[in-house]
């Protein structure tokens, strides 16, 4: 599969690429730069770096920027990368923000700020968030819809940030019922909404490309089996997709509820692409019947992670 950057809208497969640490939890570069590599010739339509399923919670600012810049560096355009710049404190997302637009991002991504299970702010401050990094940016804001953030997003408020703030034209929907709240979100939002996306690893993912959305936000390990999902969707041909979501969705639903952000880690290091599959602590390892079974599951697939390292 070949892909090329284009500068928008962006669409298709846009997975998270994870972070990359050495056996003893440092920094990996050479490794991060492999698991790039990969998930380019996997077919990925662009990446998406500093996510949660990045483990961006584990991170020092000095290493966010370190990772932001070697990435995109090391990219060099072949696909538009989208950073996420995620932060409480409004000044510095903004900050984020400029930086990874400097850098070469095509998009950022941020959430609603929340900190913990209860710290969040009310709805005018929340607008008043995104407007504020919209104004120090000139590229696309996607708003991560999740539950992690705690902060209801209604689909009103979400179609008038849409229509109200200039550069938030992205919106990643992974909430319960994100089919339902896509296709409102596009029917109350218009031509304001220029990506509707799926998250949460394309669980979901029928039901969201039937629903109206353009693009996938998914973990990083096959981006060439969710291709199989949304190339003959995108093409019309609806049962061919299907028939590829039915073979996939036992994989996907094995990342999304048992192995987690660690998947993609684990098949790339059975694949040969990464020397280390760690996750920095405290994260625990995931358990080996847990690592064994996620590999089973992948082997009866094929996935190009498997090979591509060999």
């Amino acid at each position: 599969m070949t892909t090329t950057s284009t500068p928008g809208p962006y669409a298709g497969v846009f997975p998270v690429a994870p972070t990359v640490f050495d056996a003893e939890g440092r920094l990996d570069l050479d490794g991060q730069k492999r698991a790039v590599d990969f998930m380019i010739d996997a077919g990925s339509h662009g990446l998406c770096l500093l996510a949660n399923f990045s483990e961006q919670f584990v991170l020092s600012d000095d290493e966010r920027d370190l990772i932001m810049t070697t990435v995109l560096e090391h990219v060099a355009g072949r696909v538009p990368v989208i950073v996420t710049t995620t932060h409480f404190a409004t000044h510095i997302c903004a900050e984020r923000s400029r930086r990874a637009q400097e850098a070469g991002a095509a998009m950022v991504m941020v959430m609603p700020p929340y900190h913990g299970a209860t710290f969040r702010v009310p709805e005018a401050a929340v607008y008043a968030f995104y407007k504020a990094v919209s104004d120090a940016i000139d590229i696309p804001i996607m708003v991560q819809d999740a539950p992690v953030a705690g902060t209801p997003l209604s689909v009103p408020f979400l179609a008038k940030m849409a229509k109200e703030i200039e550069n938030l034209a992205y919106f990643k929907i992974e909430v319960p019922q994100a089919a339902n709240k896509l296709r409102a979100l596009i029917e109350a939002g218009g031509d304001a909404i220029v990506g509707p996306w799926d998250g949460e690893e394309a669980i979901t993912l029928m039901a969201d490309l039937d629903a109206g959305a353009t693009g996938a936000m998914t973990g990083g390990g096959y981006p060439d089996g969710i291709r199989q999902i949304i190339d003959p969707y995108v093409a019309g041909d609806r049962e061919a997709a299907l028939d590829a979501y039915m073979s996939w969705l036992p994989l996907i639903n094995y990342e999304n509820r048992q192995a987690g952000f660690a998947t993609a880690k684990i098949l790339m290091q059975e694949g040969g692409i990464i020397a280390h599959d760690t996750l920095r602590a405290p994260l625990p390892p995931v358990h080996p019947a847990t690592r064994a079974g996620l590999i089973e599951l992948a082997r009866r697939l094929d996935p190009m992670v498997l090979t591509w390292g060999k």
